[in-house]
């Protein structure tokens, strides 16, 4: 055999081909559709918004005025960023707590199935919508009925998908726990938990989409400060690059919260890549 083809039957990294091979991955691994599509939304957008300013038409500024109403309302927006996550997290942390915990315990307890499943029935297709007038007249503040509200968004999701993977457990895994000497708080620790990971981090997903659309629509009611508050001023006062300005940043901290979730998916789920 030649020294040529022994050489070209040597791995790329030993012959020193690292570069080539590298930026063909790295190529090929890129995602380029969402790019292309936001460009061509992008590209839409600034010419519909074109034809109508010409109209005279403020309804939808063209994209460089929305980018520099943006940029001019940035410290404005990072205070109703900071009021609205005050109530974010609080509502959807307790969500999240008292929703996996009932549901793992429903999903492994007849009794407390038997209760709770046919009243989730009944009060979880209700959109928590319709409790916000209620909530804002019954609780002394707002802060207290729009964290009420986002949990009310956030809890039925993740109970139903937190019972779903317990009820999911094999009945052997079960049984070993029994042989084990397991009490039942530990096999809920140890087996049920991890076991339904994958549909909790499922209805801790749904739960915070949920809970985003609530805490914006929460703060259209009475808030004093808030992102959604910030839509609603500039939208009563005609400012609509403002407006469309408020309502693509909301959209970029809603992307970025479910990325982050979606992140922590990754690494506590290791087992499923």
């Amino acid at each position: 055999m030649s020294a040529e083809q022994k050489a070209l039957e040597l791995p790329s990294t030993v012959r020193g081909d690292t570069g080539g091979g590298a930026r063909r991955r790295l190529f090929a691994d890129f995602a380029w559709e969402p790019w292309a599509l936001a460009a061509a939304l992008l590209v839409a957008w600034q010419i519909t918004g074109n034809a109508l300013a010409g109209e005279g038409n403020p309804l939808l500024p063209p994209p460089a005025v929305v980018l520099r109403a943006l940029w001019d309302s940035l410290p404005e927006l990072g205070r109703g960023t900071v009021s609205s996550f005050l109530i974010l997290v609080p509502g959807y942390g307790f969500a999240l707590v008292l929703g996996v915990a009932l549901g793992l315990l429903a999903g492994t307890t007849p009794r407390l199935a038997r209760a709770f499943f046919p009243f989730a029935k009944v009060a979880a297709p209700i959109p928590p919508t319709v409790f916000i007038p209620y909530a804002i007249a019954v609780l002394p503040t707002f802060h207290l009925s729009a964290t009420f509200v986002v949990f009310l968004g956030a809890f039925w999701p993740i109970f139903q998908n937190a019972a779903s993977g317990a009820l999911s457990v094999e009945g052997r895994h079960r049984d070993n726990a029994r042989v084990l000497g397991f009490s039942h708080f530990e096999y809920l620790r140890k087996v049920v938990f991890p076991a339904s990971l994958p549909h909790i981090f499922s209805g801790m997903a749904v739960g915070l989409g949920f809970s985003f659309i609530l805490l914006t629509v929460a703060e259209l009611f009475g808030a004093n400060a808030g992102l959604g508050r910030f839509v609603q001023y500039y939208a009563d006062f005609a400012d609509y690059p403002r407006m469309v300005a408020g309502i693509l940043y909301t959209g970029a901290v809603t992307w970025a919260a479910m990325s982050l979730l979606d992140k922590l998916r990754h690494r506590a789920l290791f087992w499923l890549r």
